[in-house]
């Protein structure tokens, strides 16, 4: 049984899976207009043109052309084009997973979020340090360390960032996220 086609633009896709969705836009019918998204972020980009399917548009990026896309969050631009004029139809950020089947089934590949893993280095800052070494000097060269309190705050955001994410896992797996819900009647 093939997957239902998304009428919308993912929030989320893998690099090395096939991408499929349609977008239909009323005032700017495929069969006058094309449709191109353009992906962006501090590293990377990638551009993906729709091909038209009637009035609406049609867009599928093959898996070979998906592995070659880094992991990250992307932000989005779609873009109308016709006999010079230009037009912006929508905008978004969509996140592109890792593909795990890159390189051989045993290599590792770390792909925790950047929450996670800052916040595994904060924890292994904090256990590993001495608490009574605040600074030091040798040979005329200063090291000076973030004081606990701080990495105390820092710890604290990292680790609301990682409930949040558990949290977003727990939802799209149609779990609970433990957490109360109340409400009158």
């Amino acid at each position: 049984m093939a997957a239902d086609i998304p009428t919308t633009e993912p929030s989320a896709l893998r690099s090395g899976d096939t991408w499929k969705w349609t977008k239909t836009l009323a005032d700017y019918p495929a069969s006058v207009w094309t449709l191109t998204y353009r992906f962006k972020n501090s590293s990377a980009g990638f551009e993906v043109v729709a091909t038209a399917s009637g009035d609406d548009y049609s867009v599928t990026v093959a898996a070979a052309t998906t592995s070659g896309y880094a992991s990250g969050t992307y932000s989005w631009q779609a873009q109308v084009s016709a006999a010079g004029e230009k037009f912006t139809v929508d905008t978004g950020t969509l996140v592109v997973d890792p593909n795990l089947f890159t390189g051989t089934a045993s290599a590792a590949q770390d792909v925790r979020s950047h929450a996670r893993k800052t916040l595994a280095a904060i924890e292994s800052w904090i256990e590993s340090r001495n608490p009574g070494v605040a600074e030091y000097e040798i040979a005329g060269r200063r090291m000076k360390y973030i004081p606990i309190s701080d990495l105390l705050k820092m710890r604290q955001h990292y680790k609301a960032e990682v409930a949040a994410e558990d949290a977003r896992e727990a939802i799209a797996n149609g779990l609970g996220t433990g957490r109360k819900i109340q409400f009158r009647i």
